[in-house]
């Protein structure tokens, strides 16, 4: 017997109703997720908000200080009276404060810095200063942080120069004052012997040889005067430097050439040892040379016959050494201290001006002369100096 359609139906619609109450049961489900979902959004959209708007408040905080602190270095370097040069990684000028404009001139920007030393600055003697036209400069330089570039700091030191010249000028002739009366004596002594053996020869009936004899000692006498005269000179006005390129090795080749020969009549073992390869110095030849001269006399007239003097040279970085070392009884403590004062002597025949006037010459070149500790026997002086730049 079959069903009618009605009751075959009912079981299909009821399914049918089930399965869309489910349907609608999962869409509500679905739905609800996705408004938790949507506020959760809504609730992290309004905390980045509120986040963002406090990290643009510390930026614009940030940019402003920084924009303050960039208005008070412009006008710090504008109102600096040292020039400042900003260089990129190829040594070209990127910026310059107004000083250094004033130095080198607008058109100093994008030169390569090497191009703007050539045209502008000529160096001098002492390490990092040079000269800009007439005014004298220093300059420092720093290698910027970040690696990309550096800093050079210009300086006028002109009037410091000045000063300094003068203090050394003063200090010259305060000496000079000072040894008046020792100077007096100096001079006193060999000018009233010459007089004496000049005396001599106006006596009647005297031999030719002793005629000869007292000439000789007259004529010796004027030639200490006039050499001691010449050192006091030399002492007061100070030492002048040129402008010479001169080889080391051809300066210590020319005192041992000068002193060879009275090193072998004094018997004397002289030995020359040149280890200053190419290094050359830039200033008077003559000064320089005299000096070198001066320090060799000296370590002559303290090394007995049989004795060994030693003329050395080395170059180290930017510095040239010359010392010279002798055999002799050496320098007492005592006397360290006073072996440079003009007008000291240990020797019964010297001026005291020798070793001063050396000294002299090495400061006027940028360096100085020193005593080596002593070690052993004899004396070393060391005269130190500045190598002339590439």
């Amino acid at each position: 017997m079959t069903n009618p359609p009605s009751q075959a139906a009912e079981p299909v619609a009821a399914d049918k109703a089930a399965e869309l109450q489910r349907a609608f049961a999962m869409f509500n489900q679905v739905s609800a997720e996705l408004t938790q979902a949507y506020e959760a959004l809504q609730s992290r959209v309004t905390s980045l908000t509120e986040e963002l708007a406090v990290a643009n408040g510390e930026l614009r905080r940030q940019y402003r200080e920084k924009e303050a602190l960039s208005e008070r270095l412009s006008s710090l370097l504008d109102a600096l009276p040292a020039g400042v040069v900003l260089l990129d990684q190829g040594a070209r000028v990127t910026a310059v404060n107004p000083a250094a404009i004033a130095m080198f001139g607008e058109a100093v920007v994008g030169q390569h810095w090497g191009d703007v030393v050539s045209q502008s600055l000529a160096p001098t003697l002492t390490v990092g200063e040079w000269l800009l036209g007439e005014a004298r400069v220093s300059i420092a330089e720093s290698t910027l942080p970040s690696g990309d570039g550096k800093l050079l700091l210009i300086h006028d030191i002109t009037s410091a120069q000045r000063m300094k010249e003068e203090l050394e000028r003063s200090q010259r002739l305060a000496a000079m004052g000072e040894m008046a009366a020792s100077l007096a004596h100096q001079l006193r002594t060999p000018l009233a012997a010459a007089l004496l053996h000049a005396s001599n020869l106006g006596q009647p009936g005297i031999s030719d040889e002793a005629r000869s004899r007292f000439s000789e000692k007259a004529t010796g006498q004027l030639r200490r005067l006039e050499r001691l005269i010449q050192d006091v000179l030399l002492f007061a006005r100070g030492e002048s430097i040129g402008h010479d390129i001169i080889p080391a090795g051809e300066l210590l080749a020319d005192a041992a050439q000068t002193m060879d020969a009275l090193m072998r009549e004094h018997g004397i073992e002289f030995v020359l040892v040149d280890e200053c390869g190419d290094a050359r110095i830039v200033g008077s030849r003559k000064a320089l040379f005299g000096a070198l001269v001066n320090l060799l006399e000296n370590a002559l007239q303290a090394t007995p016959a049989g004795g060994k003097i030693c003329l050395t040279g080395n170059f180290c970085k930017d510095w040239l050494s010359l010392s010279v070392r002798d055999a002799g009884p050496g320098i007492a403590p005592e006397k360290r201290g006073r072996i440079f004062e003009p007008f000291y002597t240990t020797k019964g025949q010297g001026t005291g001006l020798g070793l001063a006037i050396a000294l002299g010459v090495a400061r006027a070149h940028g360096g100085t002369i020193e005593i080596a500790p002593a070690s052993g026997e004899g004396a070393e002086f060391v005269m130190t100096l500045p190598v002339a730049a590439d």
